[in-house]
């Protein structure tokens, strides 16, 4: 059985087409549709918070889970548009909708991820060496400096996170990612995107340099 708090709140909806957030992650947003202006103004006046999912542009069906946002910086710009940054928070399933208009607010419920007893030292040590690997050789294929940033998450959950933010062009695989609740599977999924995307690479390289 999946693992969910039973905690349950009312929280404005602000779906976008193929962008997943997930917590600890920043997300700048431009706003400027009528009704996400109205959203935004109410919720700068409670709790500066409210959930981000994911649209499917195929079929525009909305993913069952988010994630909240908190708004941390507002810049107002001419006919009361904006510029925010948020910052990913908790995961949320959605249960219900509670309104429609003029904006979306759902009945959700926090999710986290499943206590484990296992150490994920080693497996998340694995993530950052493929991502070093990854990122090495893109840079020899690209002639482009690049490095992995220094600041990486030291937490197992929350570098399943980075990872999964950082991946590009799979929002699907994404949105998988943000819906799974046991870290080790995140992690696991992780290593097998990087080892195929490292692999890939590789050969690039290998066929550049023999070109060369």
């Amino acid at each position: 059985m999946a693992f969910s708090s039973i905690a349950v709140r009312e929280l404005p909806l602000f779906p976008l087409p193929e962008v997943v957030l997930f917590p600890g992650r920043p997300l700048p947003l431009h706003v400027f549709e009528f009704r996400y202006r109205i959203m935004m103004n109410t919720i700068l006046e409670s709790d500066r918070r409210f959930g981000v999912i994911r649209v499917d542009p195929s079929n525009n069906a909305i993913a069952p889970v988010g994630c909240c946002a908190e708004v941390i910086h507002v810049q107002r710009l001419p006919d009361d548009r904006m510029n925010v940054l948020t910052l990913g928070q908790q995961r949320f399933r959605i249960i219900d909708y509670v309104r429609e208009k003029p904006y979306r607010i759902g009945l959700v419920e926090w999710i986290q991820d499943e206590p484990i007893d296992q150490d994920l030292t080693a497996i998340a040590q694995e993530v950052q060496d493929l991502l070093g690997d990854v990122v090495r050789l893109w840079s020899k294929l690209t002639d482009k400096p690049m490095e992995l940033p220094t600041d990486l998450p030291d937490l197992p959950i929350e570098l399943s996170y980075w990872v999964a933010s950082n991946l590009d062009g799979v929002v699907a695989e994404q949105q998988t990612l943000l819906e799974l609740q046991n870290t080790l599977t995140r992690l696991n999924r992780e290593i097998e995107i990087l080892t195929s995307t490292r692999n890939h690479l590789a050969a690039r390289t290998v066929l550049k340099d023999a070109l060369n």
